[in-house]
């Protein structure tokens, strides 16, 4: 293993960030090579098991392996400068592509596009699903993990982070019987201290809000960093949660919006939760204009991922004796089982209100009911196309976006 220079450092982790398309997996498979591969900087044992760390951690997977390596590498600074690069290049481009759907995603020609959009989207979840059913779902066990988190949200609507919680806590205890002793290694002060540090800067543009009675963005800081903390299994587990909350339950953006969000942001460099600051952004734009707009997505982004630093930094140093905690594993096991249920629920409600234009709730419950009706024919062919063109065809997320997106504008212009 070499210890590269801050300038060999700089090049490769912004060569890193601003060619991370495709989700963790190819991020992550990115990085090997960039690496473990090509540069030597850490080794296969090494790269394994801090991969192994950041799954067992709330948050982007990738981007915290980026902040491990640079932390390895070159400390606390190597850590910021291996994070911010491989999220900042994503997060402007975020940024633009939300000010201007903000300003232009109403016009009828843009509306006609991003149904093309929608429909590629509804396959992208489905393919995730598909992976993380493969992987996730070992037995009796998990398949009614599964089973029992999607009836959960779809059908009784329970708070995503409950089902986390429950999930996690049965890997633990009913794994308890497979416990091997793991090395000890008690918390020094210099891991309090710096657990105190990061806390403290999370918390404190809070505190600046709370202080100056800026109710809005207060509530939307506060929200996203209750998500930073349950987001167990990449950003499809989470979105079906910030979905029931931005648009049932806050009101802030429209079920049309929060798919053309997640559309966007498939599009952009740097992890998928990036979201958050697209969803936030649209959500200040429309209470301030182009501001308070800013201002959001300023918040999104800082309380999404400061805590990746928080638990990098704190958790680095105990790499071998986290990864070997049996009942840690357990409990990562059955949350990745649960987190299936949670991207089925995602998905089909995805599909749902893409093909019906008006879906309801049965009763007290949140069952979605689809008013038969409101059937588009339309977004069932660009679905049917879509899932050729993906699924069958295999042609990238970005390849199929555009030739849905000129479908879509096609038939909204007959």
């Amino acid at each position: 293993m070499t210890t590269p220079t801050w300038r060999e450092m700089t090049h490769i982790f912004a060569r890193i960030g601003v060619l991370s398309f495709g989700g963790p997996a190819a991020q992550i498979a990115l990085m090997h090579r960039e690496l473990v591969e090509r540069r030597t900087w850490l080794t296969e044992d090494t790269y394994l098991r801090a991969l192994s760390l950041c799954m067992l951690l709330p948050g982007p997977e990738a981007m915290q392996l980026a902040t491990f390596a640079g932390w390895r590498l070159r400390g606390t600074a190597g850590g910021l400068l291996a994070g911010l690069l491989f999220v900042v290049p994503g997060a402007l481009v975020i940024a633009v592509l939300a000010l201007l759907y903000a300003s232009y995603g109403q016009m009828p020609s843009v509306q006609a596009a991003f149904l093309g959009i929608k429909a590629a989207v509804i396959v992208v979840v489905f393919q995730a699903l598909r992976k993380v059913a493969a992987k996730a779902l070992v037995g009796v066990e998990g398949w009614t993990l599964a089973v029992l988190s999607f009836a959960a949200l779809f059908i009784f609507g329970l708070p995503f982070p409950l089902i986390i919680i429950v999930a996690g806590v049965w890997g633990y205890t009913h794994h308890a019987h497979h416990i091997a002793k793991a090395p000890t290694h008690s918390p020094g002060a210099r891991t309090l201290r710096t657990a105190l540090v990061w806390g403290m800067l999370w918390a404190l543009p809070l505190l600046v809000l709370w202080a100056l009675d800026e109710r809005f963005l207060l509530e939307l800081g506060l929200f996203f960093s209750k998500l930073a903390v349950v987001t167990f299994g990449g950003a499809y587990a989470v979105l079906g949660y910030m979905t029931q909350t931005v648009v049932t339950d806050l009101g802030w953006l429209t079920t049309d919006q929060m798919i053309d969000a997640l559309g966007l942001a498939e599009t952009t460099p740097g992890p998928l939760i990036l979201v958050t600051e697209f969803v936030a952004l649209l959500a200040g734009f429309a209470q301030s204009g182009f501001w308070g707009g800013l201002a959001a997505g300023l918040i999104a982004l800082w309380v999404t991922f400061t805590p990746c630093f928080l638990w990098i930094f704190v958790a680095g140093p105990y790499l071998e004796q986290i990864s070997a905690q049996p009942r840690l594993s357990a409990a990562l096991g059955a949350i990745t089982a649960a987190v299936v249920g949670v991207i089925a629920n995602l998905s089909l409600w995805f599909a749902l209100h893409v093909l019906f234009d008006r879906v309801g709730t049965a009763g007290g419950l949140a069952l979605p009911i689809p008013d038969a009706s409101s059937f588009n024919p339309a977004a069932t062919a660009l679905c049917a196309t879509a899932a050729v063109l993906m699924l069958g065809l295999r042609l990238g997320f970005v390849t199929a976006m555009a030739i849905l997106a000129a479908f879509g504008l096609l038939i909204g212009t007959v």
